[in-house]
């Protein structure tokens, strides 16, 4: 969710952004294939998180699945609730977290929320009325990084994270924010198509270290003890990995799973994202893939993409990618937030990462990862059925994917701060 606003705040401030850290600049060789003990362990070190055993992962589609399984966890909530979200937004769904998540407070549950002061401030934010329920129930709210003129760097750094940690023993995680856009079943293009994620044993652990990284980082305040990091014990078969990924630290991890995933893909990847904006070296990585017998699918938001420019700035790539094998679907019904990566059927990353160079170079933002085939065939079901509603993008006579596109010029240009 980035307004125009936003948009060109983040280009003007883009000269002052907080970048540093690891930048990958050049491709990840073809070392380890998906399912190697190497990529498992180079991904774990590389990552700064290893993978655990012993968990259960359910996916949870679109808001009528989601908001309720949520909803029943902050309820059910004894000890401690952990919240974190780029996008919260007053309306219905908006109130009803507001007044689960005070309930709880009012009860004796430690409540921890940390809100995007971009994404849940302005008119379209979580509005007063919430925002007075919960301070006055006793939820403890961090707002992260409100514009400041002696450091407008801090206003191009978002928390884009979503997660929600109750007992430290059961987590969500996923692409969805708070708000009405996200409620329904993507039945009209006023209900967007998303997954998020339920998850529970060890590796809830390492999703609580992710929330207690910006708890740190706003308000100074360490959360521990065994209301916040309880035994967990196995509660499924799941090998998994939590990772953070924030430019503020010096860390774009991000970055580099997604090109550690690309470059292990033997046989097969999909890629379901929202804002689908590569930069070169992903793009190479994606070239070589489908060159080395890959069979790439790219889905990705159609006429209904809330971010035109994104979308222009993104089809200027779309060509080199087609002519090298790989092959681009756009999604009709409505706008889909997915963010999801599926290789040789085996390797899953799902999280709040896009393939922008927002996500990557400028906001700070936490995936799961997934080594299980039972779990990436049920993501690869989704993605079939997503594509089974989406039409292939295919080249003019002149090698180019739209005739004509006002937008695109501008948006090429600009498209390294989108």
């Amino acid at each position: 969710m980035k307004p125009i606003a936003y948009l060109l705040a983040s280009i003007t401030l883009s000269g002052c952004a907080l970048h540093g850290g690891r930048h990958v600049t050049s491709e990840v060789p073809p070392v380890y294939s998906a399912g190697s003990p190497g990529f498992k362990q180079a991904a774990g070190s590389l990552l700064g998180s290893n993978f655990v055993p012993g968990n259960q992962i359910e996916t949870l589609v679109n808001g009528n699945q989601i908001f309720p399984a949520m909803l029943s966890a902050i309820r059910g909530a004894k000890k401690t609730i952990d919240f974190e979200t780029y996008v919260y937004w007053d309306g219905q769904v908006g109130r009803a977290f507001a007044e689960a998540l005070a309930e709880r407070a009012r009860a004796g549950v430690k409540v921890n929320a940390i809100l995007d002061a971009q994404g849940s401030g302005g008119r379209q934010g979580i509005g007063k009325e919430n925002l007075a329920l919960l301070k006055n129930a006793g939820v403890t709210i961090e707002k992260y990084h409100p514009l400041l003129w002696w450091d407008p760097r801090r206003y191009n750094n978002r928390t884009h994270r979503k997660l929600l940690i109750v007992d430290g023993k059961t987590a969500f995680i996923g692409g969805v924010g708070i708000a009405d856009l996200w409620s329904g079943q993507a039945q009209s293009p006023e209900h967007w198509r998303d997954n998020h994620y339920r998850v529970t044993g060890p590796v809830v652990a390492q999703i609580q270290a992710v929330f207690m990284d910006n708890w740190l980082k706003t308000r100074g305040e360490v959360l521990n003890g065994p209301e916040y990091f309880p035994p967990l014990h196995p509660s499924g078969a799941t090998l998994a990995q939590a990772f953070k990924s924030s430019p503020r630290q010096g860390s774009v991890d991000l970055h580099l799973m997604y090109l550690l995933g690309i470059a292990s893909a033997q046989k097969t990847l999909r890629i379901e994202n929202a804002y689908f904006l590569p930069d070169k070296i992903i793009r190479k990585e994606l070239e070589a893939a489908a060159r080395r017998g890959a069979d790439v699918e790219i889905l990705v938001p159609g006429k209904h993409l809330d971010q035109k420019f994104v979308g222009s700035a993104s089809k200027h790539f779309w060509p080199e990618l087609i002519k090298a094998g790989v092959k681009i679907y756009e999604y009709d019904p409505t706008m889909v937030h997915v963010k999801l990566m599926i290789v040789d059927d085996l390797f899953v990353s799902v999280g709040s990462g896009n393939f922008d160079y927002r996500s990557i170079n400028l906001n700070d933002e936490a995936n799961l990862n997934v080594m299980d085939r039972r779990f990436a065939a049920e993501q690869l079901r989704l993605f079939e059925r997503d594509k089974s509603r989406a039409h292939a993008v295919k080249l003019n006579a002149q090698g180019k994917v739209t005739s004509s596109d006002p937008l695109s010029p501008v948006a090429t240009v600009v498209s390294p701060q989108l």
